[in-house]
C-alpha cells in the first residue's frame, strides 16, 4: 500500500477511536483542558499506534486523576495501565500510559500526561508540534513517514528524533537516521524546534 494512503488510514482510525472512546470528553468532564500533541496532531502517525494528549488542570490531584482512569477502565477495553507520579519533579505531571484494544483486533496506546497549568513545561510540546506541522512540505512529510515505516520491529526511536534528523540533517533513509543519531544526539527534545522557527527570545526556566 502507498505510504501516504496507509498514513491516512491510520489517522482516520485514530480520530475514530477518539470519538468512540470519549476519552477527551471524560477528562473535560473532570474539569481538565485536553490538547492533542505529537504525530496524530501533526499528521505524521504511522505504524506506531500512539495517541498523545496533554491534559491540564489547575492543581494535580492523584485521586482525581485516578478517578478519570477508573471511569475509562470500567467502560473501555483497556488491557494495561501504567502510572508514573512526577508531581514533585520539575515536570509537575502524572503520566498515564494505557493500552486499548480496538474492535478486538488492534492495540492502541494512549499517552495521557496530566500536567499542572502554569508549570515549566506548560505548552512546550504543543509549541514543538505546531512548529513541526508548520514546516512540513509534502516531500518532508513523505520522508518522515517512510522513515517511520522503515524502522525495524522492536526498535523504538522517538518521533522527535526522526524530525530532528530530517529537518536538521536532511536524512532520508534508516541507515542515515542511525548515523545521524550517533553523531548528533538530541540531548533535550523539549528545547528543540525546527531551525528557522527557533524563538530568538531565550525561554525562562
Amino acid at each position: 500500500m502507498d505510504i501516504l494512503t496507509l498514513a491516512a488510514e491510520n489517522q482516520q482510525t485514530a480520530w475514530q477511536i477518539l470519538k468512540e472512546t470519549g476519552i477527551v470528553q471524560t477528562w473535560e468532564k473532570a474539569g481538565a483542558t485536553v490538547n492533542l500533541v505529537g504525530s496524530l496532531k501533526s499528521g505524521l502517525l504511522m505504524k506506531n499506534r500512539d495517541i498523545d494528549m496533554h491534559i491540564y488542570t489547575d492543581k494535580l490531584s492523584i485521586s482525581e486523576s485516578f478517578s478519570v482512569i477508573q471511569e475509562l477502565a470500567e467502560r473501555l477495553s483497556l488491557k494495561e495501565i501504567h502510572y508514573k507520579n512526577l508531581i514533585d519533579t520539575e515536570e509537575e505531571c502524572i503520566e498515564w500510559h494505557v493500552l486499548y484494544e480496538h474492535n478486538n483486533r488492534d492495540t492502541w496506546k494512549f499517552d495521557m500526561i496530566h500536567i499542572r497549568k502554569g508549570s515549566r513545561y506548560d505548552g512546550t510540546v504543543e509549541r514543538v508540534t505546531d512548529a513541526i506541522t508548520e514546516r512540513l512540505t509534502p516531500e518532508i512529510r513523505k520522508t518522515i513517514l517512510q522513515l517511520k515505516q522503515e524502522i525495524p520491529e522492536g526498535i523504538v526511536i522517538p518521533g522527535i528524533e526522526i524530525y530532528h534528523a530530517v529537518f536538521e540533517g536532511d536524512v532520508s533513509s534508516y541507515e542515515e537516521l542511525e548515523q545521524w543519531r550517533k553523531n548528533h544526539p538530541l540531548i533535550n527534545s523539549l528545547d528543540w524546534l525546527p531551525q528557522d522557527l527557533q524563538n530568538p527570545v531565550p525561554r525562562t526556566k
